[in-house]
């Protein structure tokens, strides 16, 4: 039953072989079933044939196979098209508090709404299909129903008021027309470290490798207000390396004004000594 997965039977065909921990992975994931005694399984479609040879071993065991649910996989946040995964960083944490939760789906394309609510919410086909209509014809903003399924998924993990309260909070903070109205925002406190030890120090990322992640995807950036307006300068993941103040004095070349560290939705303020 191994062999049946595609993956499998194109690396072979192309000459590489396969280890004996991937062969053997679904007949453990099978035994587990056995002794657990399993009636149910639910999981990815990517796991069917795993789960295939769960019902196999079960049934050569002498037990009732178990009945498999398969659903379809959630693209990740980050719209590359790979699956949602905690190693690939685009997933969204159900430990998160509500107003993370809220900004990590705000944060997704707007193609992806409407699957996420498939898979997310209670929502009906019907339903769906109206918001569709009305998104094509103008009268529904595609980021107002994005809110909604914001509210949707933050709601089902934290509850209805406290899913409000982080839209609240998001609309103060990203709908204003200045960042220096947005109160309690964090200040820099060490502008002397790298880029990636400030977002890290700040609680906007768990690892080097995150704050890559969103230097790649262009969401690292410096923000410049002043009476001319705003401005926003794209940090790249070797800049991410660099001292914060060095970063800040090279990048915004002598402009003034309220300077600020993006990154993805999230925002903290630089001192203006740095």
């Amino acid at each position: 039953m191994p062999l049946q997965r595609e993956d499998f039977r194109q690396r072979l065909d192309a000459g590489q072989g396969l280890s004996l921990a991937e062969l053997l992975y679904s007949v453990v994931m099978a035994l587990d079933s056995v002794e657990t005694g399993c009636d149910l399984e639910v999981g990815g479609i990517d796991q069917f044939l795993n789960m295939q040879m769960c019902r196999k071993v079960m049934d050569i065991c002498g037990q009732t196979p178990e009945l498999v649910v398969a659903n379809p996989l959630i693209e990740g946040t980050d719209g590359t098209g790979v699956k949602m995964s905690k190693s690939k960083g685009n997933y969204v944490p159900l430990t998160a508090p509500p107003g993370e939760i809220f900004g990590k789906i705000m944060s997704v394309p707007d193609r992806l709404v409407e699957p996420y609510l498939r898979a997310l919410s209670e929502w009906r086909d019907s339903e769906l299909a109206g918001t569709r209509e009305r998104v094509t014809a103008g009268s529904l903003h595609p980021m107002d129903l994005k809110k909604i399924l914001a509210g949707e998924v933050a709601a089902a993990v934290h509850g209805v008021d406290a899913a409000m309260k982080a839209r609240e909070e998001f609309v103060a903070r990203f709908s204003t027309r200045t960042f220096s109205e947005v109160e309690n925002l964090p200040t820099v406190t060490e502008p002397g470290q790298t880029v990636t030890e400030v977002v890290q120090s700040l609680g906007f990322a768990t690892s080097n490798g995150d704050v890559r992640r969103v230097a790649q995807q262009k969401g690292l950036r410096l923000v410049v207000e002043s009476e001319r307006g705003q401005q926003q300068v794209t940090l790249t993941p070797d800049d991410a390396r660099e001292p914060l103040s060095a970063v800040v004095k090279d990048k915004l070349d002598g402009q003034t004004g309220e300077v600020y560290l993006k990154v993805g939705r999230k925002l903290a303020r630089i001192p203006a000594t740095t």
